[in-house]
């Protein structure tokens, strides 16, 4: 009870609360995405948008939301099929295998599943379940998971107009972890087909361990960061592969050739593996301190009619 009250004081005195959840349940849904966005914007950030000529990086974020839609976008934020995609380009040996992929949580035969893998949904964020040891996964909990992740319309939560279209669907991947260190993410920010820098995440599994920061390519931090994440302490020393991983982002990037897209990538054991690929980041709601550096990179974003 006392759980239940704290949520709802919450959802009464705090607005963001209150139009995350009510975006969730589907209370916006009449709105259009201009307006949406526009609502949005304000509350994360206390100023109207300014539609008619953007300038910080999260603005301008915004706009390509609105404002640039190509179907492709759709199939490089499924999760399922942007492997074929990715494959294509780079080379499938970089793709992590996929074990089965199912439209609902009561086909999956996990007595045909490895002793570890990991259960993701194609068309979601942050709702991986990652098993270690199948004889101790709680399949029930797991499966309340996953059915509430096949309900949930990811695109009403920030207007993300790619995920629109994705169709739901399960699938399992290969379990892959690091030998010595918890699992690193590098994620590389691409203006134009161009990297400029990136950020590396560790632990998200857990939101109060997690790490972020942002680097350059030699792993020398940058002086901001994202204020809803802790940082790394210091510089991060990259991994053998880095170089490989470098040029992998970069034949995909000029692939791409967008605007700006980011692109994911792990080092496992001094093996890459394709990760994920995303237009707005946070949403296009990156809290960043100092908050002067949302300006200063915006300026790398060109929109089409700057040009």
């Amino acid at each position: 009870m006392r759980r239940f009250l704290d949520m709802f004081k919450k959802f009464i005195i705090d607005p963001k609360i209150r139009f995350s959840y009510l975006s969730r349940i589907g209370f916006y849904n009449g709105m259009s995405d201009k307006e949406y966005l526009s609502k949005e914007f304000k509350l994360n950030f206390g100023r109207e948008i300014n539609w008619d000529a953007p300038q910080t990086f999260n603005e301008k974020l915004q706009w390509l939301k609105v404002y640039d839609r190509k179907s492709i976008y759709t199939t490089m934020v499924d999760k399922i099929e942007v492997k074929k995609y990715v494959a294509s380009v780079i080379g499938e040996e970089y793709i992590i295998p996929t074990l089965g992929i199912w439209e609902k949580f009561d086909d999956i035969d996990f007595e045909q599943l490895p002793n570890q893998f990991v259960l993701k949904c194609n068309h979601d964020s942050g709702g991986n379940i990652v098993v270690r040891n199948k004889n101790d996964f709680d399949r029930k909990s797991a499966k309340k998971l996953i059915e509430g992740s096949l309900k949930r319309k990811y695109y009403n939560i920030h207007r993300e107009w790619p995920y629109k279209n994705v169709r739901p669907r399960i699938f399992a991947e290969k379990y892959i972890e690091e030998k010595y260190r918890n699992l690193r993410d590098y994620k590389f920010f691409n203006f134009e087909g161009n990297s400029k820098f990136m950020y590396v995440s560790e632990g998200l599994e857990n939101h109060l361990t997690a790490k972020i920061s942002f680097f350059d390519f030699e792993g020398h931090k940058l002086p901001f960061k994202r204020s809803d994440f802790a940082d790394f302490n210091a510089d991060i020393e990259l991994p053998e592969s880095f170089d490989q991983m470098y040029l992998l982002n970069d034949r995909l990037a000029k692939k791409i050739g967008n605007v700006f897209v980011r692109i994911d990538f792990y080092c496992v054991n001094d093996k890459v593996y394709f990760s994920e690929i995303t237009f707005f980041p946070c949403g296009g709601t990156i809290p960043f301190e100092p908050m002067e550096w949302d300006s200063k990179l915006g300026k790398l974003i060109k929109l089409p009619r700057e040009k």
